[in-house]
């Protein structure tokens, strides 16, 4: 199970330095656009590619941003529960979120899946196969349905969740 937990916490990782690069890659293009228009030159699809960027960077942050606790989660409920009732709450949140990102992931799967089969293209200058894009899609969010499945399971065995506390969090008195 040691190898299964590093594992995850990799891939977690892995995917918010992907989402990361995919930010860097946003400001090299907004750079190299703005290069391309003071030299007089035409960079074409450089607002989809920017476009995609920002998707992969949101979809493939969504897991890592789960464990560091920086999703918004409305704790003032949680925290005012005595434990028993508290962890029956956190239960069914942490169940529900897992099902509606499964739910999300298998239809993202078949979206990407007939993009793919019917050849679609962006209509922006570049002509980019749309499945290329939208499969960071379907990654990021079955990244996030596993990490979600993975705290429920850690909470059910073990009686907590992984998630850590963010200090904004704890700078607004919780």
């Amino acid at each position: 199970m040691n190898i299964l937990r590093r594992l995850l916490d990799f891939i977690y990782f892995a995917s918010g330095a992907l989402a990361a690069v995919s930010l860097v890659a946003i400001l090299l293009l907004i750079v190299v656009q703005m290069v391309a228009r003071w030299t007089g030159e035409v960079f074409p699809g450089a607002a989809s590619y920017a476009g995609y960027a920002m998707a992969a960077a949101s979809f493939l942050a969504f897991a890592n941003a789960l464990n560091r606790g920086a999703h918004i989660r409305v704790s003032v409920l949680l925290n005012a529960l005595p434990a028993g009732p508290k962890r029956l709450l956190e239960i069914w949140c942490f169940g529900l979120a897992a099902a509606i990102a499964w739910y999300f992931t298998y239809y993202a799967y078949w979206f990407v899946y007939w993009s793919w089969k019917f050849n679609e293209v962006s209509q922006s200058q570049d002509a980019t196969s749309l499945w290329i894009p939208q499969s960071v899609m379907v990654v990021g969010g079955g990244i996030l349905a596993i990490a979600l499945t993975d705290n429920l399971l850690y909470l059910i065995v073990k009686g907590e969740h992984r998630l850590t506390r963010d200090l904004v969090d704890q700078s607004f008195g919780e």
